[in-house]
């Protein structure tokens, strides 16, 4: 039995992602957006963890630690959608249009597609297919060993296992992390792809692109979702493998017109995404070094204070003040509004 065979609610997720690495959470962060029941195993392995310092991932111009990058990049999973489980996944079972993931914990979980992303670790997927496809021998220091076949999967994960998917272990694309998010970005698509194809999609459509876009961007004519079914069909009729007064063509291009349409976002919610981007990076960044970054009028003038306070903590970023700073950068007709608010929470 295929994916596409398998009723909705057979397996307890619809997506498992083994690693929580760069190319784990690249990958979750694009099926969780698409909607996929998605769950990372992660036992805080990645070989992100053996580096001292990253320095050419892009966005970071000094660089970031190791330790604000792993949080940074689980944390953007999380809020995509994704849930992590500490845990080991020890080997991976066949099951009608799907697999059973064993863990080092005792429990099992089924899932309908599996994406590998542990860079160092492939034995999980031992019996899955030949081990001598899986695997490739090597000399080291006088002994044979085995390690998982890079060059196993196609470039975009894709495996010959109907379902099984690899972000790493990658020929040449998992040895720096961001060409390791970058592997785990496209692997996520594909997975995301082929749900469309089981639901009906066809290959040509399935591709979706995850862009939010300005809503300015709607105008005239193209603000009536009438006019999107009239440019789905003379872009896309010719090339459906179904005629156009099927359900199955109505029912891809209402998703694909729908998914289009909910792309674009209002400057309100523009302007509410971007503070809670600044929130979300805040809550990461270490409060003495922003302190000494910007001083206290600048703060008191181009920052919200609630903002601030939340994601820092107040005690936190008072200490990393100066108390004179303070008093200059705010002014009297603030503090006499702030004290009277207190007293308004407190009687």
């Amino acid at each position: 039995m295929s994916p596409a065979d398998t009723p909705a609610g057979a397996f307890d997720h619809d997506v498992v992602i083994v690693g929580g690495g760069p190319a784990g959470c690249s990958a979750g962060v694009f099926t969780a957006r698409d909607g996929l029941d998605t769950v990372i195993y992660d036992c805080g392995r990645s070989s992100l963890k053996r580096c001292a310092h990253l320095e050419n991932y892009l966005g970071f111009p000094a660089g970031i630690d190791i330790e604000t990058m792993y949080d940074l990049i689980q944390d953007h999973a999380e809020t995509a959608g994704c849930t992590f489980v500490s845990d080991l996944v020890q080997s991976l079972a066949p099951t009608d249009g799907g697999f059973e993931v064993h863990l080092q914990g005792g429990a099992s979980v089924t899932a309908r597609r599996v994406v590998a992303a542990t860079r160092y670790d492939g034995e999980y997927m031992r019996g899955l297919d030949d081990d001598e496809v899986l695997f490739e021998s090597y000399e080291h220091e006088g002994e044979t060993r085995e390690s998982f076949d890079g060059g196993y999967a196609n470039q975009d994960g894709t495996t010959p296992i109907d379902g099984l998917y690899i972000a790493t272990p990658a020929e040449k694309e998992d040895t720096q992390a961001i060409l390791a998010a970058g592997r785990g970005a496209r692997v996520g698509r594909r997975v995301v792809g082929d749900v469309h194809i089981d639901e009906g999609w066809w290959p040509e459509r399935a591709d979706s692109v995850d862009w939010v876009r300005r809503e300015a961007e709607l105008d005239g004519e193209w603000t009536d979702r009438q006019r999107w079914i009239e440019w789905f069909d003379d872009s896309y009729a010719d090339e459906a493998p179904v005629p156009t007064d099927s359900e199955r063509y109505r029912r891809v291009r209402a998703a694909y017109v729908d998914e289009l349409l909910d792309s674009h976002i209002s400057p309100a919610e523009m302007e509410s995404r971007a503070e809670e981007g600044h929130r979300k990076l805040a809550a990461h960044l270490d409060a003495e070094v922003i302190a000494e970054c910007l001083d206290a009028e600048i703060i008191a003038d181009t920052l919200d204070a609630g903002t601030v306070v939340e994601s820092l903590g107040s005690d936190v970023l008072l200490d990393a003040l100066d108390d004179d700073a303070i008093l200059d950068a705010v002014s009297d007709e603030q503090i006499h509004s702030y004290a009277q608010s207190i007293e308004e929470k407190t009687s």
